[in-house]
C-alpha cells in the first residue's frame, strides 16, 4: 500500500503538464497579441494622444496575459518540484521546495496582477464606474496578502534566532 501512494504521486504530472500546455498558450496568444496591436497601430498611422491611451491599455492588458501565463508557469513549476523532483535546475529565487515557497511565489505574482488589472480599470476609466469601490478592493486585497507574507517572515525569523 505504501508502494502505491508514493507511486500515485506522479499523477500530479498530468497536473504539471496541463499547466505548462495553458501557460504557453497564453504566452503564445500575448505574442501575437502584442503583435497585432502594434501592427493595427501603425497601419493606420494615426498617432494621436487618443490613439496613444488606447495602445497603452492594449499593453497593460497584454502585460495581465503574460502575468497570468507566469501564474500557470510557477504553479507547473511549483507542482513538479513539489511531488516529482526538486532538483529543477531554476535560479534560486524561483526554486520551490516547500508548499510555503510556492504559496509566497504565487502571493507576490498574484499581487502584481491585482495590481496591473486596476492599473487597467483606471487608464480606461470612463468616469461613470467607481474606482473607489475597485480600488478599495483591490488594496485591501494586497493589503491582506502583504500581512500574510509578513507574519509568516517574522514567524521564520523568530524561529532562526531561537
Amino acid at each position: 500500500m505504501t508502494r502505491l501512494i508514493g507511486f500515485v504521486r506522479y499523477i500530479i504530472v498530468v497536473a504539471v503538464l496541463a499547466t505548462l500546455i495553458a501557460a504557453t498558450a497564453l504566452i503564445v496568444f500575448g505574442a501575437i497579441e502584442t503583435f497585432i496591436v502594434v501592427r493595427d497601430v501603425f497601419a493606420k498611422g494615426e498617432f494621436t494622444s487618443k490613439v496613444a491611451k488606447s495602445l497603452l491599455l492594449s499593453f497593460i492588458e497584454i502585460t495581465d496575459i503574460f502575468l497570468l501565463a507566469t501564474v500557470l508557469y510557477i504553479v507547473a513549476l511549483g507542482l513538479y518540484e513539489l511531488f516529482i523532483d526538486d532538483r529543477v535546475p531554476v535560479p534560486h529565487w524561483l526554486a520551490i521546495h516547500t508548499l510555503d515557497d510556492l504559496k509566497d511565489k504565487l502571493i507576490g505574482v498574484v499581487i502584481v496582477v491585482i495590481g496591473v488589472g486596476f492599473l487597467g480599470q483606471f487608464t480606461s476609466w470612463n468616469g461613470e464606474t467607481n474606482l473607489l469601490i475597485s480600488g478599495g478592493g483591490a488594496a485591501l486585497v494586497i493589503a491582506a496578502l502583504t500581512f500574510f507574507l509578513t507574519q509568516k517572515s517574522k514567524k521564520e525569523k523568530d524561529k532562526t534566532e531561537q
